[in-house]
């Protein structure tokens, strides 16, 4: 059930994004994206809150998953960011595609050099995420996704300072969440198990 809930969440942020750029906003301009204030006097289009959403959840696919279902994931996204807006198909398809590749590579060399392997009396092991992998991931991913989306798309990189400020209160927001969640399950698990030897 939990794979289900998870590829369906990531799928979902790709059209909610499109959704919010053209209907969300304290300012929508004509013929173009809907805008919200992110902070620091700068203005982005709504629909950065879903990308950085998106870098989260892709990480979460690959910890509870594994690392296919995580690429395979990456796989769908990319067809519907081509199919879903049309207008800007390939920039969308292309900044979606290489951000998320970026997150991947970049979590998977952090998750492995992070965190804590112990192993019980019973022999089972535990790994305490530390949210590291997490925000390296994220960060690396929203700056592609910022740049290479509005370098494609429009030529310019005028207003690529209110598109990482967006994605990034997301991730901020995502990890903060997710490392709460992981340190309440890893004292958990010491206080259930004890604990062994490192590994």
């Amino acid at each position: 059930m939990l794979k289900y809930l998870l590829l369906a969440a990531f799928a979902a942020t790709i059209p909610a994004a499109n959704w919010l750029i053209g209907n969300v906003g304290t300012e929508c301009i004509p013929n173009g994206p809907c805008l919200l204030p992110v902070g620091f006097g700068l203005m982005a289009p709504s629909g950065v809150f879903m990308v950085g959403l998106a870098l989260v959840l892709r990480d979460t696919i690959q910890k509870n998953l594994g690392r296919r279902w995580s690429l395979a994931a990456i796989g769908v996204g990319t067809t519907l960011s081509f199919i879903v807006n049309p207008y800007l198909a390939l920039a969308s398809a292309a900044a979606f595609l290489a951000s998320e590749l970026v997150d991947f590579f970049v979590y998977t060399r952090s998750v492995g050099e992070g965190g804590q392997w112990y192993t019980t009396g019973e022999g089972s092991a535990f790994y305490h995420e530390t949210g590291h992998a997490v925000l390296l991931s994220g960060l690396a991913g929203l700056a592609v996704d910022s740049v290479l989306f509005l370098y494609l798309a429009f030529g310019s990189l005028d207003h690529v300072g209110g598109q990482l400020v967006g994605k990034l209160w997301m991730v901020l927001a995502a990890t903060a969440i997710i490392t709460f969640m992981e340190t309440r399950r890893w004292n958990a698990a010491v206080e259930e198990h004890g604990i062994g030897d490192r590994w």
